[in-house]
């Protein structure tokens, strides 16, 4: 049974493993090796995630004690970045995804208007997990790192439509 919580400090190599494998997985076909191992050497390192389990801004799916699913996210004013949600590829498709995102969505509902993500152009896969949650693209931008373009989708909270839960 998968459970979804809060991360702790013990869990930090299971997350940076996820990364490992998921960005290998999505990324490589799409913008190669290197660009894959800089990524990871930049945003999947201990520096940058135990400071946001710290401040309990890091959700974890966890199966039997292995993590096969994360969600970072920060607020800037009144907006939540949701900079990280990953799932390993043999547990995709499972709801787990959609699980990660409901605990940030309750952990931010009252403290921000609206939820941003950058997801990487020509991953359909989390294009269409996105827009299924209720995510619409607001802009595209370069990449940081050279790849393609990074994909901005937002969602507003307030929205009204029925299929947005929030």
């Amino acid at each position: 049974m998968t459970e979804v919580r809060l991360a702790r400090p013990e869990d930090l190599d299971g997350i940076l493993d996820v990364g490992r494998e998921t960005w290998r997985t999505a990324y490589v076909p799409l913008a190669g090796e290197a660009f894959v191992r800089e990524g990871l050497e930049r945003w999947w390192t201990a520096e940058g995630t135990l400071p946001s389990i710290a401040d309990e801004r890091v959700w974890v799916a966890d199966d039997n004690g292995l993590i096969v699913g994360m969600a970072m996210y920060g607020i800037e004013e009144r907006t939540a970045h949701l900079w990280k949600l990953y799932v390993r590829p043999g547990y995709q498709g499972a709801g787990i995804g959609r699980a990660l995102l409901d605990r940030v969505l309750d952990a931010t509902r009252g403290a921000v208007d609206d939820v941003v993500l950058a997801y990487m152009d020509g991953n359909g896969l989390a294009r269409g997990f996105y827009e299924r949650m209720g995510f619409v693209e607001t802009h595209r931008e370069p990449s940081e790192l050279g790849g393609p373009d990074d994909v901005w989708m937002a969602l507003s909270l307030h929205a009204t439509d029925p299929e947005v839960r929030r």
